[in-house]
């Protein structure tokens, strides 16, 4: 059980912020099906009524959760590329914040991107929301005379490969770690090969579009 610290009195949004620090531990680790209220009260250091204070049901928790992990993932993309001057600068940086995302925060990463809630008609709309918001911002860096339905395809398949890329490696890391009996840990340095590889793969496709913009970038 965590400390006796999360017993002490907080400002309200403080208290939410801990909570939800605590549910996403748990819902990143076991899932939703396999976490309960008692759980992340426990990881909270908070008693039962204190969490249902703020959140009365783990429906209403986990859709809070999904909705603010998933706005800071957008963000960081969109953020990092908006940094690039370049349309290859902003495939590699877009790939470069989603795997620095994805090593950085996997917890979060198991919550977005976990089976169960796709499949889930109560949290399948909200993951697509955010899978149609991520596309769009990828859809920026095609920028060539294809028409906008064929760009917004586009930009789904590049979320895609980027997606399941990322899966794999946690995967494969996470089973290396449980044979070895330690703590999995994702190398930052992987995730930034992985990311220019992709970059490199993408971009050799994009540029080869009509009118793509950009084609001689290096």
């Amino acid at each position: 059980m965590a400390p006796a610290v999360g017993q002490q009195r907080l400002p309200a949004a403080r208290r939410r912020d801990q909570l939800l620090s605590a549910a996403l531990a748990q819902f990143g680790a076991k899932g939703f099906h396999g976490t309960s209220m008692d759980d992340i009260a426990e990881e909270a250091g908070v008693t039962k009524p204190v969490l249902y204070q703020h959140f009365p049901s783990k429906r209403t928790l986990y859709v809070e959760l999904l909705e603010t992990v998933g706005a800071g993932m957008l963000e960081t993309i969109a953020s990092r590329a908006q940094t690039a001057d370049t349309a290859r600068g902003r495939v590699l940086a877009g790939f470069e914040a989603y795997f620095q995302f994805v090593g950085e925060r996997t917890s979060s990463f198991h919550l977005l991107f976990n089976s169960a809630a796709r499949q889930s008609d109560d949290f399948s709309e909200g993951i697509r929301r955010l899978e149609d918001s991520v596309a769009e911002v990828i859809g920026t860096f095609i920028e060539a005379r294809i028409d906008k339905d064929h760009r917004e395809l586009l930009g789904y398949g590049i979320v895609g490969l980027a997606e399941v890329t990322a899966r794999q490696w946690v995967h494969r890391t996470e089973e290396a770690a449980q044979s070895e009996g330690v703590q999995p840990a994702l190398d930052p340095a992987e995730g930034m090969v992985l990311a220019q590889r992709l970059s490199d793969l993408v971009w050799a496709g994009l540029r080869s579009l009509p009118g793509q913009r950009g084609k001689d970038d290096d």
